[in-house]
């Protein structure tokens, strides 16, 4: 009897569970109707909640999620009124970039310009800190292995406008343009090197095919007349990091990263090779468990903190000059004030949060702020106000010893015997009986 009634239990809530699931919905090309892996996925908030899988298929999302936004580099973003749809049709957007032209075999060097728009998030127990950042980058890439001018393939800051939203865990909040914390992983994910087209996809005008890693897909290519998508997850296999040649330092470190998808789009693809010169964007989504060996001083001692990072790069412009014209750029000192930023247009337009985030910062009124900081009376100098006590001798030792190094050595070693004293005092605290 005890049998049959666990089974006719079992029975039912079988029904239950099957009655009770969603399919997820599918995000595909409107007109390849070919599914699209790593498409973001916003909520109504503005926040990253997950990216599609290899099929295209959404994670699921909650209904207090809705509206939703998904976004795809290369593809007009789509929004999501409520749950139910079966597949989401995401239409393919067509910079148009001006053409290069080698006009002599002295233009050695490949100059690109490009337009970054990012969101970050750095988030502990107690606090969570979100950044919107748009930068003004670019990049040296020399044409020669050779070359004594080695270039940067990392995106080099022009200019940026940095908006950041400070929560603590009663919800409370305040947002600036600044932050002692640099917690971001947009400055470290650059142009990636030449590449090779997978054998299936070489002449042939569509197609598409994986290639395996050790645990999963590491490679998913996707071809449509010229224009190429790879699509790579950089964890399914040590060989998929030569993508992201810039953070194998992070990797020896054993940071531990849960997910890191990086998508590279080019166009105007000839022959089997992938050259950064017909690059028109890249994107990726970063999250990891810790970010860098000093943030664990943002809040308590030894507190685990968690960083997520998605971040667009469109390419805007590109041209090839000599090695002589690579140096004099490389060494110019640029007035950030005076480089705006340029939104490209298939930039989709910034959500409502992020449009009253960025309203929130422009309103802050520096100047009040400023004069309503009372200044610290312990980093005022004895000197203030009396003169003759800085002559040139003086500034020639501090200049010698900055050069030499010893004032550095000195700080660093001040700075990190008081950091202990700090670490020994916070783990008092939190270890003394409370008091009555």
């Amino acid at each position: 009897m005890l049998r049959s009634a666990i089974i006719i239990i079992l029975f039912f809530c079988s029904i239950y569970s099957v009655e009770g699931q969603t399919r997820n919905a599918v995000v595909v090309d409107s007109v390849a109707r070919t599914p699209l892996s790593s498409a973001s996925v916003f909520d109504r908030q503005g926040n990253t909640i997950g990216i599609s899988d290899v099929r295209g298929r959404l994670p699921s999302i909650s209904s207090g999620s809705y509206p939703i936004t998904i976004r795809y580099l290369g593809f007009q973003e789509k929004v999501v009124p409520f749950a139910g749809a079966d597949t989401i049709f995401l239409q393919e957007n067509m910079p148009e970039l001006p053409e290069i032209v080698v006009e002599s075999r002295q233009y050695k060097v490949l100059h690109m310009l490009a337009y970054v728009r990012e969101y970050s998030t750095l988030t502990t127990y107690a606090d969570t800190v979100f950044l919107f950042r748009e930068k003004m980058v670019d990049y040296m890439l020399p044409t020669e292995e050779k070359m004594k001018f080695k270039g940067w393939s990392i995106p080099r800051i022009l200019t940026s406008k940095s908006y950041y939203r400070f929560t603590n865990s009663q919800g409370l909040d305040s947002v600036s343009n600044v932050s002692n914390h640099h917690f971001s992983w947009s400055d470290w994910v650059g142009v990636a090197p030449s590449a090779k087209l997978p054998d299936a996809l070489r002449n042939t005008e569509c197609g598409a095919d994986t290639l395996r890693g050790r645990y999963s897909p590491t490679e998913i290519w996707t071809k449509n007349n010229g224009r190429v998508i790879a699509d790579v997850n950089v964890l399914a296999d040590t060989t998929s990091r030569k993508w992201v040649p810039n953070l194998m330092s992070f990797f020896r470190k054993n940071l531990d990263f849960e997910n890191f998808r990086v998508r590279f789009n080019y166009d105007n693809i000839a022959d089997d090779s992938i050259p950064p010169s017909d690059l028109t964007g890249y994107s990726f989504n970063i999250e990891s468990n810790g970010r860098g060996r000093d943030m664990f001083r943002f809040n308590m001692v030894n507190e685990p903190f968690f960083v997520s990072t998605y971040a667009e790069v469109y390419m805007l412009d590109k041209e090839y000059i000599t090695v002589k014209e690579a140096k004099k750029w490389s060494r110019q000192k640029f007035d950030t004030g005076e480089i705006g930023i340029y939104e490209p247009p298939e930039a989709p337009e910034l959500q409502p949060l992020i449009q009253e985030l960025v309203s929130r910062v422009n309103n802050i009124n520096i100047d009040k702020v400023r004069l309503d900081i009372e200044p610290d009376q312990n980093l005022v100098s004895k000197n203030y106000g009396k003169k003759g006590n800085f002559n040139i001798e003086r500034r020639v030792l501090n200049l010698l010893k900055g050069v030499t190094g010893i004032s550095r050595y000195k700080m660093n070693r001040n700075l990190n015997r008081r950091w202990d004293e700090i670490k020994e005092e916070r783990m008092a605290e939190r270890t003394s009986p409370p008091k009555e």
